[in-house]
């Protein structure tokens, strides 16, 4: 892929994503491991890490080899990298799975990635998609039946006009460290709200209740 990077695809060495993954007119980014999985489903523009969790070369070649002590995470790096080349979205594949405080971390990348600036950040699991939204407006396009849980992510939240879902709301406070906003509802094929303050973790299961 040649001139500017709107959006940025990274494979991570979780949980192998079973669906389709689209990478047209994306900068598709691959971390370590997850060139074992990754490889000949979806085209790789360039593969990043420490390499410490592969046996072979990839290709194409990386454009360096970081080490293995290092204090980030390949998925750090190469949300570092989306950020280098101007990408103002980035979806992950194949962050779930395995080791719980990987998946903790990768929830921390989608974080980083809209307080850096980025319009979106998606974690694109096999059972669940996950977002983090800032302030402003914000749609989701589901199935109605989907279960879509609103949780404050660094801080207390505010939500204003969540519509779309069976418990609606005009006014929306969500604290730290309580589970207001687990286990709502989709009525129809989309669902929006309006974030006043802090930021929103937004997680839809794949399945239809």
């Amino acid at each position: 892929m040649t001139g500017p990077v709107a959006k940025a695809v990274i494979l991570l060495n979780g949980e192998p994503y079973r669906g389709e993954i689209s990478a047209e007119a994306c900068y598709v980014i691959c971390c370590d491991g997850a060139y074992a999985w990754a490889k000949g489903r979806v085209r790789i523009d360039e593969n990043l890490g420490d390499f410490d969790s592969l046996e072979e070369v990839p290709e194409p070649r990386p454009l360096q080899k970081f080490p293995s002590e290092k204090e980030k995470t390949d998925g750090e790096l190469a949300v570092d990298r989306a950020l280098e080349l101007g990408a103002s979205e980035i979806i992950f594949y194949g962050g779930g799975g395995g080791r719980e405080d990987h998946f903790l971390g990768n929830l921390h990348l989608i974080y980083k990635a809209v307080r850096a600036g980025m319009a979106s950040a998606v974690l694109q699991l096999n059972g669940a998609t996950i977002a983090l939204c800032g302030k402003g407006g914000q749609k989701f396009f589901c199935r109605k039946g989907q279960t879509v849980s609103l949780l404050p992510f660094g801080g207390d939240a505010h939500i204003i006009r969540l519509q779309g879902v069976k418990y609606a709301a005009e006014d929306l406070r969500l604290c730290y460290g309580s589970t207001r906003g687990i286990s709502n509802l989709t009525l129809s094929e989309a669902f929006s709200f309006r974030v006043k303050k802090g930021y929103v973790l937004v997680v839809i299961n794949e399945e239809v209740v």
